[in-house]
């Protein structure tokens, strides 16, 4: 497998020169993803409070979520090229900057409007800095070391999610929903700080050009998609608007598909997609996450607007979710060799619809050790299959394609989270268009249509085989094996 060599010249690694960095690199990238994960948890639950104070609707308070993820989503095709034409150091000390920036802004937001665009400007920084931070840990390390990496990375990271929902009820009910935002502050001082001191810089390329037309093609495209599917369940604009709206987004997205069969280095490189590992890994994989996606935004809202639960109940009863990747995690590497990849994304996919599915169980009266333990086991079935899906994707990825592969990788996987959070918005606008309020069975009837979305990736689950991704996983069934 030379021609997937991650190193085909030769040269050592930075971890094999500085065994140190073996844990230093993914310590610095990890604080991106703390700063990131820390940012949503926190903001979910705070949702009701925040529309509160801005005079405006807990549903409408998911343009503030979707518009930072959205705005990732539209960027991110230009973070590899960034990362190769001015160095992948400066990229990711600079895009740390601006989120930190951008969080400072939304604290002081005064309207949903400001909202809105100050999460923008976080998008922007985010943009850069989760998938250049994924670049520069898959180039440190050697193929075989990539699941461990990838561990090191996110278990630091894991801190976010577990304490967000109790940081952010504790926050939200005894101070003020500013102070969600604030908080970012010391860790972006402390990622830039990091960054810049243990960090490698990549080679510079300074021949290569930005594809301008494809980045909008793309990015207008991904940007009308997703104010569509927002007006479906609570229509701002006429229907024939919508639709013409949808239309727009799939005429510039299927002119980009066109374009980029002739363009010389096109904004997203569609050609990743004729690797197997990457093509099941981002878009089955993709299509389970959107389902799984829209848990962390329903939850919050059912506890807190369906059963009457204040913040800092709801966080307590949430934050579990993100302890069980402390579980999944440190034991992936040895589930991925005894069972592959096909049937770990395949089992994971049916329990996590099947957890989700569960939800509907769930009522005011449920005692909440029961919902904790229950939130605790969505987050295993969760953390399983996105650490299963990305770690697939990039498996194979030939080294000259990873700067676009952590790129469009990086997009279709926003994109997951995006539509996860807008599918589910937009599926309560459409229960409750008769003008009839959140009630827990409203909620019930979602969880329920959200808990058929990941059965749609598992066709292409199955088509992956035995040797797919052998070179991280170290699974070595016979082809001849049932699968």
């Amino acid at each position: 497998m030379d021609s997937l060599d991650l190193n085909p010249q030769g040269q050592t690694f930075a971890v094999e020169r500085n065994p140190r960095l073996r844990y230093i690199i993914p310590a610095v990238v990890a604080v991106a993803f703390l700063m990131e994960q820390l940012d949503s948890t926190i903001l979910i639950t705070a949702v009701p409070d925040i529309a509160k104070s801005l005079a405006t609707t807990p549903v409408r308070m998911n343009l503030a979520v979707t518009t930072y993820i959205l705005t990732l989503a539209m960027f991110i095709p230009v973070s590899g090229w960034f990362a190769d034409r001015f160095g992948a150091r400066r990229i990711f000390a600079l895009a740390l900057f601006v989120f930190t920036l951008g969080s400072i802004l939304c604290g002081l937001a005064t309207s949903l409007p400001m909202l809105i665009a100050t999460r923008a400007l976080q998008g922007f920084g985010g943009a850069m800095m989760t998938p250049v931070g994924r670049l520069i840990l898959i180039r440190s390390f050697p193929r075989s070391q990539l699941v461990t990496a990838m561990t090191y990375m996110t278990l630091p990271a894991v801190i976010g999610p577990v304490i967000g929902p109790v940081l952010g009820g504790f926050l939200t009910t005894y101070l003020s929903w500013r102070w969600i935002f604030w908080v970012n502050l010391p860790f972006g001082l402390i990622g830039m700080a990091m960054a810049m001191r243990y960090v490698e810089d990549t080679e510079r390329d300074e021949t290569i050009k930005f594809d301008f037309p494809g980045f909008v093609m793309v990015g207008v495209g991904c940007v009308l998609l997703q104010y569509g599917i927002e007006n479906v369940g609570r229509p701002t604009i006429p229907v024939w608007a919508i639709f013409l709206t949808l239309a727009a987004a799939g005429m510039l997205l299927a002119g980009f598909i066109r374009y980029a069969k002739t363009a010389k280095s096109p904004a997203v490189d569609l050609t990743l997609f004729k690797l197997r590992t990457f093509r099941i890994g981002t878009l089955a994989g993709g299509i389970c996450r959107v389902g799984l996606n829209g848990v962390p935004f329903l939850l919050p809202l059912m506890l807190q607007v369906g059963f009457g639960l204040s913040p800092i109940v709801s966080g307590t009863l949430t934050f579990v979710s993100a302890l069980s990747t402390l579980v999944v995690r440190p034991v992936s590497v040895k589930l991925l060799k005894l069972y592959g990849f096909d049937r770990m994304l395949t089992w994971s996919a049916i329990f996590g619809a099947a957890v989700v599915a569960g939800f509907a169980l769930i009522t005011p009266n449920t005692p909440h050790w029961f919902v904790i333990l229950y939130v605790f086991i969505f987050g295993l079935a969760r953390a399983a299959q996105f650490m299963t899906s990305n770690t697939l994707s990039y498996s194979e990825t030939p080294a000259a394609q990873l700067s676009r592969a952590t790129s469009l990788g990086g997009v279709l996987q926003q994109l997951s989270v995006s539509f996860g959070v807008s599918v589910a918005a937009m599926l309560l606008g459409l229960v409750t268009l008769d003008g009839s309020s959140l009630t827990p069975e409203k909620f019930h009837v979602v969880f329920l249509l959200m808990a058929v979305i990941p059965l749609f990736g598992i066709p292409g689950f199955l088509k992956l085989q035995p040797e797919d991704g052998m070179q991280v996983s170290g699974h070595q069934r016979r082809s001849g094996q049932s699968s």
